[in-house]
Formats: C-alpha cells, sequence, structure tokens
C-alpha cells in the first residue's frame, strides 16, 4: 500500500519580484511499513519537499505539480482538509527540538495541548496517554519530568519528546528532517535505533530526511538522492551504497575526512599545558545563599599541546569538554596551573592576559552565531587588530588571509547571511588565523556542516596547521574527523578523563568501556 506518492512536484518562491525554483520534478513513493530517505546537501531541496507535503511551505511558495496521500490530494486541498491531516495522519520531527518546543511550558503541558485539540481528551486521560508516550519513547522515570522545561533535559531527552509529540496522535507517516544531526554519537545511535523500534511497533512509514549517509545506511530502505532540486539517483539503500550510478552520489559517498595529520618533531616546543586542572560550580542553596555543593564540571584535567600538533577533546554532551576549553582560554576562572608559551597565565589580568590572547583564538560550532550579522566580512575578520594592533594596512590583511582560506576577497563588503555554511566557517576561522596565532580552541567547527563541506574545512585546518605550525584544541564528538586531525586525543565523560593517548594507539585498543562504546557507536 502506498502511503505517499509525489509526482512531478516543483517548488518556486517568489521573492522581492525574482522567482527561485528550489525543487524540480521531485517524483518517488513513501510505502507502508518503509523509510525512504532524502539526501544531499545544505540547499538540495529536501525540507521544503517534506514541508510541501502538507502545505507548510507559506504565502511565498508556489507548488504544482501532486502529492497524494493515501490516495487524497494534497496540492490545493482545503485548510479544513489539510489540518485534519497535519498533526494526525502525518507527523514532523524537526531537527533542533529547543526551537520547536515551547520554553514557557511544561513537557506535560506541551504534549496534553496537542492530544487535547485532536482527541479532545481531558484531566486524567490526558496525563495517562502523555505517561504512555514518554515511556514509549524511553524517558526514564517519566512521571518526573512531567514539569520539567525544555532547558531542563539533554539533548537526547529534548529529542525523545518531540518524538512523543509526533506519535501523540496516531500518525501513518513520520517526516523526520535532520532528527540527529546535532546530537552526539551515542544518543543518535539510540535515537535510531528509537526510531527503527517504534516504526516496527506502532506500523509507521518514515520519511528521513538528513545529508549523514552513514545514517542513511543504517535505518533507510530507498534512498533518494537530491541535487539542486532534481532527484539525480533513487533506488534500494544497498544498490546505492554498493554501486552508485551519479556522480554526485559517489561524490557524497566518498565524502569523509580521511588521512592522518602531519607527523609532530619530538624537539617541537610545547604551546600549552594544564596540571589537574578544576572547575566547581558553586551550588548556592537557603535563605543566605550559602554554597550547599558543587557542580563538578571538569576534574583533575591534564594535558599538553606542542606547535604543530592537534589534540582532540571528545565526548558526549555535557562531559565538560567546552568547559574545559573555556578554563584554558581564561574566560571562566578555575583552579591549577595553565601553563601557556613557558609560562602560568592563571593570574594574569588586565593588559597582560589581553596581550596573551593575541596567541590564543577560538572558533565556535555555529558560524552564524559567532558572526555579527551587522558587520561586513572585513569588519569581522579585522575585528581583532583593532583590538590588537599590528603592522600593514588592515584591509591588506583581510584579503590575504581570505585568499588563504579559500574566500574571494572581492566579497570582504558583503555580511555574513550572503554565504553558504562553509563559507561562514571560513570566515570565522579567517577572524581567528589573521593575528598569527600560537594555539586556536577549535569547538565543533564542522559539526553543522555537510559532509563534503566538512572534508573541505579539515583539509583547510591541516594546510594552516601545516603552514604555520598551529596547536590545536580540537573538541568533537565525531569522531571520523577526530580521527583525521587529531594526534593526541583525551576522551572526557561527567568532567573527568576517562583516557588518553596518541591518537592511533586510542583508536586501535580503546582501554575504557566508555571509549569502546564511543568508537562502536561513532564507526560502526
Amino acid at each position: 500500500m502506498t502511503v505517499l506518492e509525489v509526482s512531478d512536484l516543483n517548488i518556486r518562491f517568489r521573492q522581492e519580484g525574482a522567482t527561485h525554483h528550489a525543487v524540480r520534478g521531485v517524483s518517488f513513493t513513501v510505502e507502508k511499513g518503509e523509510t525512504v530517505a532524502l539526501v544531499g546537501e545544505s540547499g538540495s531541496g529536501k525540507s521544503v519537499t517534506a514541508l510541501s507535503t502538507v502545505s507548510l511551505l507559506g504565502d511565498a511558495a508556489e507548488v504544482t505539480g501532486s502529492v497524494r496521500y493515501q490516495g487524497r490530494e494534497m496540492v490545493g486541498a482545503s485548510e479544513r482538509e489539510l489540518r485534519a491531516v497535519r498533526g494526525n495522519d502525518i507527523s514532523f520531527i524537526f531537527q533542533e527540538p529547543m526551537t520547536s518546543l515551547n520554553p514557557l511550558h511544561t513537557i506535560e503541558r506541551q504534549l496534553a495541548e496537542s492530544i487535547a485539540l485532536h482527541q479532545g481528551l481531558r484531566g486524567a486521560a490526558v496525563r495517562a496517554r502523555v505517561l504512555e508516550l514518554l515511556k514509549k519513547v524511553g524517558i526514564r522515570d517519566a512521571e518526573s519530568r512531567l514539569g520539567a522545561y525544555p532547558h531542563q533535559l539533554s539533548g537526547g531527552q529534548r529529542q525523545r519528546v518531540m518524538i512523543a509529540m509526533a506519535l501523540a496522535n496516531g500518525p501513518e507517516l513520520l517526516i523526520a528532517d535532520e532528527p540527529t544531526t546535532a546530537l552526539d554519537v551515542t544518543i543518535q545511535a539510540q535515537i535510531l535505533e528509537l526510531l527503527a523500534d517504534l516504526k516496527a511497533r506502532e506500523g509507521l512509514s518514515l520519511l528521513f530526511i538528513t545529508h549523514d549517509l552513514g545514517v542513511v545506511r543504517r535505518i533507510a530502505d530507498r534512498v533518494c538522492v537530491l541535487q539542486n532540486g532534481v532527484i539525480v539517483e533513487q533506488g534500494r539503500t544497498a544498490d546505492i551504497f554498493a554501486n552508485p550510478q551519479h556522480p554526485y552520489t559517489q561524490k557524497l559517498l566518498g565524502a569523509e575526512p580521511r588521512g592522518v595529520p602531519d607527523p609532530v618533531a619530538a624537539d617541537v616546543a610545547e604551546i600549552l599545558r594544564t596540571d589537574d586542572l578544576r572547575v566547581w560550580f558553586p551550588i548556592h542553596g537557603g535563605f543566605l545563599r550559602r554554597v550547599t555543593g558543587h557542580v563538578k564540571a571538569v576534574n583533575a584535567a591534564s594535558l599538553s599541546v606542542r606547535a604543530g600538533e592537534t589534540l582532540g577533546v571528545v565526548g558526549e554532551s555535557g562531559s565538560g569538554k567546552t568547559t574545559l576549553a573555556l578554563a584554558v582560554l581564561r574566560l571562566i576562572d578555575s583552579e591549577g596551573p595553565i601553563v601557556f608559551m613557558g609560562r602560568d597565565v592563571q593570574n594574569q589580568r588586565g593588559r597582560a592576559l589581553r596581550d596573551l590572547r593575541r596567541d590564543m583564538q577560538v572558533v565556535f560550532q555555529d558560524p552564524f552565531g559567532s558572526l555579527s550579522p551587522r558587520m561586513t566580512v572585513e569588519e569581522i575578520i579585522a575585528e581583532g587588530l583593532g583590538v590588537h594592533g599590528t603592522e600593514g594596512n588592515p584591509r591588506d590583511l583581510v584579503a590575504q588571509i581570505m585568499t588563504e582560506v579559500g574566500l574571494d576577497s572581492a566579497t570582504m563588503n558583503r555580511y555574513p547571511h550572503e554565504f553558504s555554511g562553509g563559507q561562514r566557517q571560513r570566515i570565522a576561522i579567517a577572524r581567528a588565523m589573521i593575528l598569527r596565532p600560537k594555539l586556536v580552541v577549535l569547538d565543533e567547527p564542522t559539526s553543522a556542516l555537510d559532509m563534503t563541506v566538512q572534508v573541505q574545512i579539515v583539509e583547510l585546518l591541516r594546510g594552516l596547521q601545516r603552514k604555520y605550525g598551529l596547536a590545536y584544541l580540537f573538541i568533537s564528538h565525531d569522531l571520523r574527523v577526530v580521527r583525521a586531525l587529531s594526534h593526541r586525543i583525551m576522551v572526557m565523560r561527567n568532567g573527568d578523563v576517562v583516557e588518553a593517548g596518541e591518537a592511533a594507539q586510542v583508536f586501535a585498543n580503546p582501554q575504557s568501556d566508555y571509549t569502546r562504546a564511543l568508537l562502536k557507536a561513532a564507526l560502526s
């Protein structure tokens, strides 16, 4: 039985007198109990295709062709017909639950609202259904979580709540739009296992949207590969992976960071060292707000990074990776020596600390969030020059570093929104590199990017390290990228360092159960 049939779908967007053709002649089906994956890079048309199934694209969109759900035409359907299908028969799970869940409402209220609206349940019956759903998606001690707000849950728990909301009204078709992209590898594996289990138990059909072909291999029965709004190849998952026909599919399948970093000479200088570094955040309670305990974010972390060397810091969300990096950069308080270029910087203040920061720079996970939308690329990249001063014409220096990171210097007068995700990350890297630092902290710099762009950024970082002898502190939960960039690895869990050593040794022969679990989830 065919649950969803899309035929010759075309989607155009009208904006300021111009028309953008986002999807061209797309056709595919989803059968009952089947998982079909739509894959491709950002901008390929995956999400707009999914949103068009129940007319969620807004007034600027012009949709032609046919989208039939169980034989009923959705293109051109009345709002009443669409409301009957949305949330009841077709439900969505989105990429980032924090933007989909209301931060002002409890988990119980958000689930109950949907159930009351679509099923007419009230009182105890609603609460019983909410608890049933939370247990079904694997929320432990579900009753204690009813009064929790989204920010009080982990990323994996929030995504489970989103799945519970999608299941609330017994849909036939579940559309999952990048539901695991922002999650740690172990949590990602759990969510994929949950979706596969729910599909089998509930008899669901699944339309799964992703740019991660590793995820596709695990979950999909069939694959449709989109490029620039066109399906260039589709077929059984096993066939596509074994024998891809289209050059674009071959490119996607080959887009994985490979190789290892250049070896580091034994006599190079040590750039950074910490000994038993500790970051504990006090918990205040009682009428007098006395310290009643501590959140032990980082416990006794010792590390060393030399010129031209990369230390990969891995672990799940909440393990202390980013807290450690912020402490090293002296952006939060910590206890224990931080030796940077031979000096303990723990007690440096004012001008002395500012001078040190010229040599230690940071690149963040989300370039769109870390780049000011009101500043041109030239102003963003040159900002550090204004703070620290340098010899030479700032505009010439910006043009030089833009060329070095693979950007066209003629675009320096544009704003961040005019660039792709990969280009924005190159801008963030250029901003850090223009000061010629000795240490660069890279906090998940590739996790929000398409696989093909990840490969480009890894190659760029390798090249810059080779040219300038940079020391990298590379934070990530993506062990494929870590393996391609890191000389040594430090594994963190709940603030503790559970394993550390040469990258090749840790990957080949992990000593802790936790490291083995991470490697299995990431590389299997």
